[in-house]
């Protein structure tokens, strides 16, 4: 398993967890941004620069990442391509991405952008709380846990 992380908009609490998970396991993971980020010093942790411009991150990963692989990404349209295939995603909130649960989300983002096209103030999401940092660790180590158990078996 990889674990492919859309870097650009990743919070840095979030992004520790997935450095210290990485170094506790082994997992092999890749942060993917437009703009340089810092990443400990480590062979299992690498750091991927995309052009810069719209989706270029997200289209990196999209065309990468490979079923079992563990995807984290805000951006809903690149967790529906992951998810179709065969891909886990979890978002920053520590939200475990389905097939079930993406489409609505992705038809929400639909609607809120012709919102915004029309010039209505929708504005962002929350700032992550403590609450959603510990979300994301435990979904996260809950994802990777199985894994590990599963492929020691």
């Amino acid at each position: 398993m990889n674990i492919w992380v859309d870097a650009d908009a990743c919070p840095v609490p979030i992004k520790e967890i997935i450095f210290r998970a990485a170094k506790r396991t082994g997992l092999k993971a890749i942060f993917v941004a437009n703009h340089t980020i810092k990443i400990p010093k480590a062979p299992n942790i690498v750091f991927k620069l995309v052009a810069s411009g719209f989706d270029q991150a997200d289209d990196y990963i999209s065309e990468s990442a490979e079923s079992g692989n563990l995807v984290i990404t805000n951006d809903i349209p690149l967790a529906s391509t992951c998810i179709d295939k065969g891909c886990l995603v979890i978002n920053s909130k520590g939200e475990l991405l389905t097939k079930e649960n993406v489409k609505e989300r992705l038809n929400m983002r639909d609607f809120m952008e012709t919102m915004r096209a029309s010039g209505i103030q929708t504005g962002g999401p929350p700032p992550l709380s403590n609450r959603d940092i510990k979300t994301f660790s435990d979904s996260f180590d809950r994802q990777i846990t199985l894994y590990l158990n599963s492929s020691n078996n």
